[in-house]
């Protein structure tokens, strides 16, 4: 039996929008980019959202639109995908990497000993789905003693008047932050990914979602963003294409990252039908803890904690006590039966390029003991029951040959 690990999901509600798109003769961004936008607003409760072409450009047009520049620091974690750390590269100032938590998720102290008068931002990630502790995330930036720190050096800094939580939510679209909250609104921004192998995709693609205090307006900043996404040009194709609607200005300095109608035909066709897409991966991960939680040598990820729920996007089971040469010979082992399984993620101070800039993994304790014995299990909705049975046994009869 093959198991792949993280097919697209395409049925034919999916194909008909795509099909849809490409008859309209509008293919660039244009309605369907907004009623994707229209229900994202909707599912997480945010108070805006604008379409980008991927997580990561909308990250460094965030921090762009804070202000950040050389010798401003964003704090991140050090267990997370490089797209992280690389958005504050390209934005210009530095990620400080703070260690992670037994939830995977990044470590609230950890960030308290990272802030500095330099401290701009903070990108919590939902690793797996899993959501932050927000509320101590929050909290922490609204200390009278952390506020003090800060050095407001923009307009739009000094009308945060704090540190920028922004919530790296490529994987838990989905999520619940709390009974009635989903993530993409506990967060002054939060950013999904529209990636290939997330719960909802358009191929390549990212939504902002913005909740920003006042004095900001979200609905005037969406607008501005928009612009912004678009190289600041003040009409964009649709608006030019009419007849005599060929003048336009530049008037900024922008980014060309706006998605496409015929991206977001996908996404729209799958979150009409994400409540029971999200059911089908619940199934899928309760099949797997129900029998893992069984044994005396699997960690199951988190599901359900104070309040918090999983999206259910990625079943990062650990393996107590195995060395990562002993996960990665289970790897070897699993994939000897045809079935695809993954690691979320090598810590970013393991990678040569920041290696290179001077991290350490050994500073990091908790995101290196998190990672060498994780390994992530196919979930989506097309699994059928008798697969995912097939892939626990092949994880099980893995263990007992290494363990």
């Amino acid at each position: 039996m093959k198991i792949p690990f993280s097919p697209p999901y395409v049925d034919d509600a999916v194909i008909d929008e795509v099909v849809d798109s490409l008859r309209s003769g509008w293919i660039t961004t244009g309605p369907k980019v907004k009623a994707l936008e229209e229900e994202i607003k909707a599912f997480s409760g945010a108070e805006q959202v604008l379409c980008v072409n991927s997580w990561t450009s909308g990250a460094i047009m965030m921090l762009r639109w804070l202000g950040v520049k050389e010798g401003d620091e964003v704090i991140v974690p050090a267990y997370t995908y490089s797209a992280t750390a690389l958005a504050v590269l390209h934005a210009g100032a530095k990620p400080v990497m703070a260690d992670s938590g037994t939830d995977f998720n990044i470590s609230v102290d950890a960030i308290r000993k990272s802030i500095t008068p330099k401290t701009k931002a903070i990108i919590p990630v939902d690793i797996a789905g899993f959501p932050c502790d927000y509320d101590a995330i929050m909290k922490l930036v609204n200390e009278p003693a952390i506020k003090s720190l800060y050095q407001a050096e923009t307009e739009n800094q000094r009308n945060m008047s704090r540190i920028l939580v922004l919530n790296d939510a490529a994987h838990s679209l989905g999520a619940w932050y709390q009974s009635g909250i989903r993530t993409g609104s506990e967060t002054d921004i939060a950013i999904f990914s529209l990636h290939a192998v997330k719960n909802i995709t358009t191929a390549e693609g990212g939504a902002i979602c913005l909740n920003l205090p006042a004095p900001f307006d979200n609905e005037a900043l969406y607008k501005e963003l928009r612009q912004m996404s678009l190289n600041c040009q003040t009409k964009d194709a649709f608006s030019k294409s009419k007849a005599g609607g060929w003048r336009y200005d530049i008037v900024g300095f922008g980014m060309k990252i706006n998605m496409a109608d015929v991206n977001a035909a996908i996404g729209l066709a799958q979150i009409r039908q994400y409540d029971d897409l999200l059911q089908e991966r619940k199934r899928v991960f309760e099949l797997y803890n129900n029998e893992f939680s069984k044994t005396d040598w699997a960690i199951t990820p988190p599901q359900k904690m104070n309040g918090r729920e999983t999206s259910y996007h990625i079943y990062a089971l650990r393996i107590k006590s195995f060395t990562d040469e002993q996960r990665d010979a289970m790897i070897e082992d699993i994939a000897k039966k045809e079935v695809a399984v993954n690691v979320h993620f090598i810590p970013m101070p393991m990678l040569t390029f920041f290696k290179e800039m001077g991290y350490d993994i050994n500073n990091y304790p908790q995101a290196y003991e998190n990672y060498k014995s994780e390994i992530s299990l196919p979930i989506y909705p097309q699994l059928t029951d008798e697969q995912v049975n097939y892939v626990i046994e092949a994880v099980q009869e893995a263990y007992e040959k290494v363990k």
